[in-house]
């Protein structure tokens, strides 16, 4: 942004907003010293704040902290928001090296929605722009790669929700013993593709992405099925996607630390753009996919292979 577009005013504002933030009391002195402004405008920013409730007096001269209106400011900043600022540049740089879409999906009531996708940037997209997808957890292989690193109980109450679900990608809930079977194994290869049958043109590798010892999200990578076969796309993808998963959480924890993601990337627009097949979402609509997660499942061929692998 350059220079000339930026209000004074409000990047002084906010500015003191920060300096009140590292302790819990400031005086209008230490304020000056950490902004370096002036002390007759630090004290006309902090009427400002204090009439708009996110500031007031604090004992002792010339001192001020934070009320706990303050933490309004942040209560849109949460969920998607993160995932997608920790993920998007990341993303954005592996599909330019390697072309294939990629996405990345969080836990939307009893589904995960896809929340960021590189569509836009793949010239090997089969859709110009997909929007907030809601995938299954037991069909699509970023739900899979969700809910087989949940814990055991959170996966027996999801499947019997899921089981009682009208959505026909569901209904591999209804066998619990298979399903179950099948989320111990992608656990343990550590990934996820799609169940055989679903949309053949393309298929998607997927993995968890975690956060405090937690799963968080899900990324995915499609590829044409015409153009590589299943298991020469997970020789070829899989380390980069690990990779990619690895500084994603990396950065995850950088912002809850406080720090700037800021490791070389530059995301190149955030689009709320999804990936997989056409599911109903909470609006109501209803579009035919295909990226990371979006495009298509296992060929038919591919069956009978291990099923961490569909």
């Amino acid at each position: 942004m350059s220079k000339s577009s930026i209000v004074n005013s409000a990047a002084r504002l906010i500015d003191v907003l920060r300096a009140l933030n590292r302790q819990p009391v400031s005086t209008v002195h230490e304020l000056h010293l950490c902004t370096g402004l002036p002390k007759p405008g630090i004290v006309r920013l902090l009427r400002t704040l204090e009439a708009k409730g996110l500031v007031c007096p604090a004992p002792g001269y010339g001192a001020y902290r934070l009320t706990s209106q303050v933490v309004g400011l942040s209560s849109g900043y949460h969920g998607w928001p993160r995932i997608v600022e920790s993920a998007a540049a990341v993303l954005d740089e592996l599909t330019r090296e390697i072309k294939w879409p990629l996405a990345i999906a969080v836990y939307d009531h009893e589904a995960v929605t896809v929340c960021y996708s590189t569509i836009p940037k793949s010239p090997l997209s089969l859709l110009p722009s997909t929007v907030n997808m809601r995938l299954s957890l037991v069909s699509r292989s970023m739900g899979r790669a969700y809910l087989a690193h949940c814990p055991r109980d959170v996966q027996g109450l999801l499947l019997s929700v899921l089981a009682d679900s009208p959505f026909p990608e569901d209904a591999p809930a209804r066998d619990r013993q298979t399903i179950l079977a099948e989320l111990t194994r992608i656990a343990d290869c550590g990934y996820a593709l799609r169940r055989p049958g679903i949309r053949p043109v393309s298929s998607t590798l997927a993995l968890p992405v975690f956060e405090n010892g937690h799963v968080a999200a899900s990324v995915g990578l499609t590829w044409f099925t015409s153009v590589l076969r299943t298991e020469d796309a997970v020789q070829q993808f899989l380390s980069p996607l690990r990779q990619a998963t690895a500084r994603i959480e990396r950065r995850l924890r950088d912002l809850a630390e406080g720090m700037a993601c800021d490791d070389g990337f530059q995301p190149s627009g955030l689009v709320f753009s999804g990936a997989e097949s056409p599911r109903p979402g909470k609006a109501g609509n209803s579009v035919d996919l295909d990226s990371p997660d979006s495009a298509g499942a296992l060929a038919q061929g591919h069956e009978n292979e291990a099923l961490c692998h569909d």
